[in-house]
């Protein structure tokens, strides 16, 4: 009896596990989408990013993959401590505003999906206090 308890506390905890990893992937894939946007239509780049995008897309990867609060947040926007540097917090603010409002024509469902992740979220904080 002690043995299945375990297993299916074991189950329950891995599904957990792969839902904060399938979590981080899309934010980091979307993060990268939204430079990636930013890029091309800022800075002419057609195949690769230029180097400045380059470097703000590995660093906001390295953040979402180092980051200890991924199971209780959805995007970065909504976390209570900010690790960004000030100079790159600052170049990622401007993706975002401009890339923001452009994922709907350029990758729709997945602009969708973040919008209501997103919504969701602030809920669940605004009932936390």
């Amino acid at each position: 009896m002690r043995n299945i308890k375990n297993s299916m506390r074991q189950d329950a905890d891995d599904t957990v596990t792969q839902d904060y990893k399938d979590k981080r992937e899309r934010e980091q894939r979307m993060v990268s989408e939204m430079i990636r946007l930013y890029c091309r239509k800022n800075h002419g780049s057609k195949d690769a990013l230029c180097a400045d995008c380059a470097a703000l897309n590995a660093y906001a990867l390295e953040r979402s993959a180092r980051c200890p609060f991924m199971e209780s947040k959805t995007f970065c926007s909504n976390c209570k401590v900010h690790c960004y540097q000030p100079k790159m917090q600052e170049q990622i603010r401007q993706v975002m505003r401009f890339s923001g409002p452009r994922m709907i024509f350029h990758h729709p469902f997945t602009a969708v999906r973040h919008v209501l992740e997103t919504k969701k979220e602030k809920k669940r904080l605004e009932r936390q206090l």
